[in-house]
């Protein structure tokens, strides 16, 4: 589809923000006025947040593209019965121009606020090289980002963002999900079909080919430790990300990207995130960046209707992740 026919996704997710804004009390988040008239969301720093608004958060995060469910059954994980399923319209445009988190900011020097910010927003901030590729800028009158903090961003990152994105403060929304809590807990795994496309666009698959894709993972329980955190988040898309792509183009470079996509082809592959990111001394430049990828892929090649599948899941791994023990 040409770029100009693409979907403004700043304006898909407005009514997304403002049904979680106008639902804050219901959701457990706390929606405050910075001294800028930014809005700022906390989805779990001193609000206790929850599932629901992680999963409303992710749809956002998404850019009004994709639809995130919370669904029993487990997928065949005895333990850990609660999936996190994904899928999106425009998913190239859903997962890596508004989900993916790719712009990086901190609140100055001296400062310890350093974030990632994901979102609709950043198609208007446009301040990332992925933007040329997708040959995207969104148009919309205000933005949205998400950021995995613990806490609200000060008024130096708030001055970047209106600029980037060349808007007054009052037009722009900020909210927060921190890594230990529920909602972004459930935020961060809603991430695994971006995880999937982000690893395909680093293996040279051509994006253009990618037609639509669907994903889930299991839900892990949060930890009031960052690191154990940031782990579980981690390893419930490394050992129990399930995703399928359906793709345009030669059968054979479908099959070359089911064997080379998950997570298991990497080096760092067969320990809780964790333990790899401990030993690299909290260093996630050192990590292999193939590392980040689903647990199992299949992947169908349009043209022909064939299907190539590749990966496992590990689910001792994710008991020994995630806490498990049988009482």
């Amino acid at each position: 589809m040409p770029r100009t026919d693409w979907p403004s996704i700043g304006e898909r997710s407005r009514p997304l923000v403002e049904a979680l804004v106008a639902d804050a009390a219901a959701l457990g988040v706390a929606v405050e006025r910075a001294p800028s008239r930014a809005v700022l969301v906390d989805a779990g720093i001193s609000a206790p947040g929850g599932l629901e608004a992680g999963r409303r958060i992710a749809e956002i995060c998404m850019g009004g593209l994709g639809r995130v469910t919370l669904a029993g059954g487990g997928g065949g994980f005895a333990h850990w019965p609660t999936l996190v399923s994904v899928s999106a319209t425009h998913p190239v445009l859903a997962c890596l121009g508004s989900q993916y988190a790719g712009w990086g900011l901190s609140g100055g020097e001296g400062s310890k606020f350093h974030a990632l910010a994901s979102g609709p927003g950043r198609a208007l901030a446009r301040r990332e090289e992925l933007f040329k590729e997708l040959d995207y800028a969104d148009k919309a009158s205000d933005a949205c980002f998400v950021l995995e903090v613990g806490s609200l961003p000060p008024p130096l990152v708030l001055d970047k963002m209106a600029e980037a994105c060349d808007i007054a403060h009052d037009r722009l929304t900020v909210i927060c999900t921190p890594t230990q809590s529920l909602a972004g807990t459930v935020q961060i795994v809603a991430r695994v079909l971006e995880v999937a496309l982000h690893k395909a666009h680093a293996l040279g698959f051509d994006l253009e080919d990618v037609a639509d894709g669907v994903g889930s993972a299991p839900l892990p329980p949060p930890s009031p430790s960052f690191r154990t955190a940031m782990g579980r988040t981690n390893d419930a898309i490394l050992y129990g990300g399930r995703v399928h792509l359906f793709v345009r183009g030669e059968e054979e470079k479908a099959a070359e990207l089911a064997r080379r996509l998950p997570s298991s082809a990497s080096r760092d592959y067969g320990r809780p995130f964790r333990e790899v990111f401990d030993a690299y001394d909290g260093d996630f430049y050192k990590i292999d960046s193939l590392l980040f990828s689903p647990a199992e892929v299949t992947v169908t090649a349009l043209g022909t209707g064939r299907s190539f599948s590749a990966g496992r899941l590990d689910e001792a791994m994710l008991d020994r992740s995630f806490g498990h023990e049988r009482v």
